[in-house]
């Protein structure tokens, strides 16, 4: 967990950005820890192709890997041979480069590419329900743990080698001197898991760092823009004080991107607002029901 401040530090570093594919918003906050350690990246246009990148960076024990990775990770992406070949799960597959961290590349096909390494989390709303785009990678997981053990490591108290709550990062170099072993299969890893996915007509919106699909869409319902949902999340999520420790404790990002589908801003309000009121309708029974024009939209 880290050593903490008396009182958090609220201020928030918070922009948005778009084109005519996507609309995103990320917001950052120190919250109670002594230093801010979490980075991230927003690359609308990747490519003259029309691919566009986005990261989520937190880090632990300093703040120089996420920073690099922040600043570097798209860059290796791009620059890898796969990228030009439009090999996309193999340009992640290639590149060991990581950190406790989700990236979701977007690309002209349609498709969304999410790869994380740690335990923060992407989920992209269907329809208003929230599908995971990834899984937390945590030292006591059954394939984690038999890695971590054959490795020459154990886990204590959900920890690797009672020290470390995460199995997989960028760094943490002491968990990685098994010079018999490939990056893949040391006791802590930055190898990702990837998730592809083909965007369909119902995707509304990707998060990154976090899962509070119902509370964005209720926000994006009033019309909200993205970057004040961005810091009511954070707002929420920010515990009310320390002594409890966890989640709320920590440095807290979150990222918002919007699937435009070729609609303009004020279309996608249209659209997501119209889902909402649709979603919201009830039979006699108190059931909930969908119109025809959400199930056909």
């Amino acid at each position: 967990m880290g050593q903490i401040l008396s009182e958090p530090v609220v201020d928030k570093t918070t922009h948005k950005d778009k084109n005519n594919n996507l609309m995103y918003a990320v917001s950052a906050m120190q919250g109670w820890r002594l230093t801010m350690e979490d980075a991230h990246a927003t690359v609308l246009d990747l490519d003259d192709a029309g691919s566009s990148f986005f990261g989520v960076y937190d880090g632990h024990g300093g703040a120089s890997i996420a920073q690099y990775t922040g600043q570097n990770l798209h860059r290796k992406v791009q620059e890898s041979s796969y990228f030009g070949q439009k090999k996309y799960h193999e340009n992640y597959c290639g590149d060991p480069s990581g950190c406790t961290a989700v990236t979701a590349l977007l690309t002209p096909e349609n498709k969304i590419y999410v790869a994380n390494a740690g335990d923060s989390r992407s989920v992209i709303s269907v329809k208003g329900k929230a599908i995971a785009l990834s899984e937390d990678h945590k030292p006591d997981n059954g394939p984690e743990l038999q890695r971590i053990i054959a490795a020459g490591g154990f886990v204590k108290l959900g920890r690797v080698n009672g020290n470390l709550a995460l199995s997989r990062a960028i760094g943490d170099f002491e968990f990685k001197q098994s010079k018999h072993l490939p990056a893949e299969r040391q006791i802590v890893t930055c190898e990702p898991d990837i998730t592809e996915r083909c965007i369909t007509g119902n995707d509304e919106f990707l998060v990154l760092a976090c899962d509070v699909v119902d509370v964005i869409r209720e926000e994006i319902a009033k019309r909200t823009p993205l970057d004040e949902i961005c810091e009511i999340i954070i707002e929420l999520c920010l515990a009310p004080e320390s002594e409890t420790g966890g989640v709320g404790c920590d440095n807290m990002s979150i990222m918002i991107v919007a699937i435009l589908h070729g609609k303009t801003e004020e279309e996608w309000y249209d659209w997501m607002v119209s889902r909402a009121s649709a979603a919201k309708k009830t039979d006699a029974l108190g059931n909930t029901t969908s119109s025809d024009s959400e199930k056909e939209s």
